[in-house]
């Protein structure tokens, strides 16, 4: 199905309605396209707005976060490192032979201070443990251990591999208690330890360091009392894990599973297409933003990266509350419009009925016209289209009247026309009758020439009375010629000669019957005298033009006529057929010379040209050339058509 084919019934529908509804949609229809453009723009720039707005903050809170995160950090590090400083320490704990009792109370009152004082001057570090490569060690709670106590933990192989390098690890157990298995382990909070190797000498395993702080401490946005509601803080550990807060919301987890796949490679085209990307307008180039929904909900996450930590730090926002004012906002807008339209379309409707009052009072008019009920015209109050349109109609109801009065004056006439018509049929019955006697009688009398002049005569008389049609054969206009210059010829001692050069195929074209008769007519009244001893002749030509146009040149040697008499000729047969030229229609230009008008004619020449402009078009018609004591030549031309068929 085609899109006119959609379309078709809609616009049917569209021309079934009147010119005021359809007014007054377009009016809807114009006001509502810009201010429904103009309200898009505005609605979508204020929830961007809105949305960068809270980007800004996510990454304020982002950037607090992540400041908090570097400080705890360096506390940890920094309570490792004292550890690690103290010489008698680390001697202590790669000892392979046991120590002395005397020793170990002297390293428990002096060495084993100093570390139980760093956890005291960091309230922050949840646990300081030490352990020992050496089973010499004397475990000294809750500080010093074995190392065999740590063999089976997940993070011990980590901390194998770590050499000069510091490893983290998120644990939920208390490691010490493990040791004891008639006591059940107790489970804390949610912590992160800093891990350490100790080598000694250089290259030997001699134990390890760890360093635990509770996560709520160490990001207290993200695991802490801080959250803030519709949102959330996430970290990534290290290989990507999600690092799991105390309280978690579900909103964020497609985000956290999603960040857990991706989180190597954010520049994925995947990653392009399915989330929007958002530029970044801070100073910290490792801060990236991206908007994501779920479950019909949108989302914000704004993301930076801890490279001492080797994690990620992401903050989630649910933009609900946001698209919330501004759908209100966009409603709001809506609604406006909806009342902004209803007035104009209220508005435009009385102006409508007012403008259009006019209109409606011509329209019943014409339907008047319609039915019949003919006037003399509408009134209408102002000027402008309507009131063009109502006087051209009143033009309009006065010509027909017009029209009616001339077409009920021709049909009188024309049935008068009938009349007489019926009438010279009976009295040309008469006139033939009268003819065969006549001719019956010149016979008997032995005179020839006086029988065939009537003979000729008679089929003159049937071609003029048998008026079945405007058209005629070409051969059957010949033959009346013929007729006519055998009759006219007793007026002249020398008789005319006519000569026909006309091809046969022509002589069935079709020609307004009496077209040629004048034509000849003309010459035998003015090209030659009564009383003059010449030899005259007379030339029928018909020829076929290329563009299928037929010549008729009528040629006679008779006297001519000056310049002056052929342009007063041509003219005369060529004025048209207008109101104020009906007293000249019958008679000569009244501009003429009186030698001019001592050879009156062309009545006849300007009815042939009449119908031909009338039958033919103005293109075609008659065209006169004469000289001087030499002759007149009269050109016809006519369009081509055979009554036989073909063209």
């Amino acid at each position: 199905m085609t899109f006119r084919q959609i379309i078709q019934p809609f616009l049917h529908w569209l021309n079934t309605l009147s010119l005021q509804s359809r007014l007054i949609g377009t009016y809807i229809i114009v006001i509502l396209l810009p201010t429904t453009a103009v309200s898009l723009y505005f609605y979508n720039q204020v929830n961007e707005t809105y949305i960068e707005d809270t980007r800004l903050k996510s990454i304020d809170a982002l950037q607090n976060e992540k400041q908090v995160l570097l400080t705890q950090i360096e506390t940890m590090e920094r309570a490792a490192q004292l550890s690690l400083s103290d010489k008698e320490v680390i001697q202590y704990l790669a000892d392979n032979e046991s120590a002395p009792t005397s020793e170990l109370i002297e390293f428990n009152n002096s060495f084993y201070t100093n570390l139980a004082q760093i956890e005291i001057n960091n309230p922050t570090i949840l646990h300081l443990r030490l352990y020992s490569a050496s089973e010499y060690t004397y475990e000294i709670w809750p500080i010093v251990f074995q190392e065999k106590r740590v063999w089976n933990q997940p993070w011990y192989k980590l901390a194998r591999m770590l050499g000069d390098r510091e490893g983290w690890y998120v644990q939920e157990q208390d490691l010490s208690r493990s040791y004891d298995r008639t006591i059940v382990p107790e489970l804390d909070p949610p912590k992160i330890s800093l891990l350490r190797e100790i080598q000694l000498p250089k290259g030997h395993h001699a134990g390890i360091v760890q360093v635990d702080m509770l996560l709520a401490n160490f990001a207290p946005r993200t695991y802490g009392e801080l959250q803030e509601d519709e949102s959330q803080m996430l970290l990534l550990d290290a290989g990507g894990g999600y690092i799991p807060a105390a309280q978690d919301k579900a909103y964020a987890a497609p985000l956290q599973q999603w960040l857990k796949e991706n989180q190597a490679d954010t520049s994925d085209a995947s990653y392009q297409a399915e989330h929007q990307s958002i530029d970044n307008d801070t100073t910290d180039s490792n801060i990236s933003s991206i908007r994501y929904t779920d479950q019909g909900i949108a989302y914000l996450a704004t993301s930076t990266r801890v490279d001492r930590l080797g994690a990620q730090l992401v903050h989630i926002v649910s933009l609900e509350k946001v698209l919330q004012d501004t759908r209100r906002a966009r409603n709001g807008i809506v609604l406006l419009n909806i009342g902004f339209i209803l007035l104009v379309s209220l508005i435009t409707y009385f102006a409508n009925t007012i403008i259009l009052k006019n209109l409606r009072r011509l329209t019943a008019a014409m339907k008047k016209v319609r039915r019949g009920e003919l006037h003399h015209g509408v009134q209408v109050d102002g000027g402008g289209e309507i009131g063009e349109l109502a006087y051209h109609f009143n033009r309009m109801t006065l010509t027909i009247n017009e029209l009616i009065a001339q077409a009920v004056s021709k049909q009188a006439l024309m049935k008068e026309a009938e009349l007489r018509t019926l009438y010279s049929q009976i009295d040309a019955h008469f006139l033939y009758n009268t003819l065969e006697n006549i001719k019956m009688l010149a016979e008997i009398e032995d005179q020839r020439q006086i029988s065939d002049a009537l003979t000729s005569l008679g089929g003159m008389m049937r071609y003029n009375f048998k008026w079945s049609g405007e058209y005629v054969k070409l051969s059957e206009e010949i033959r009346h010629i013929h007729n006519y210059i055998d009759v006219m010829n007793i007026r002249f001692e020398e008789p005319v000669k006519l000569q026909i050069d006309i091809p046969a195929q022509l002589l069935e074209l079709e020609i307004l019957k009496m077209s040629l008769q004048p034509l000849v007519e003309n010459a035998f009244k003015h090209a030659w005298n009564e009383d003059e001893y010449v030899d005259r002749c007379l030339m029928i030509q018909v020829i076929a033009e290329p563009d299928r146009v037929i010549t008729v040149t009528v040629q006679d040697n008779g006297s001519g006529m000056s310049p002056s008499q052929l342009e007063a000729l041509q003219q005369w047969i060529h004025i048209p057929d207008e109101p104020h030229h009906a007293h000249i229609s019958n008679s000569y230009p009244v501009h003429a010379s009186e030698e001019q008008q001592s050879r009156k004619g062309g009545i006849g020449l300007r009815n042939v040209q009449r119908r031909l402009a009338l039958f033919y078009g103005e293109d075609y018609g008659l065209h006169i050339t004469s000289t001087l004591g030499e002759g007149t030549i009269v050109t016809l031309r006519f369009p081509k058509v055979l009554l036989t068929g073909g063209e």
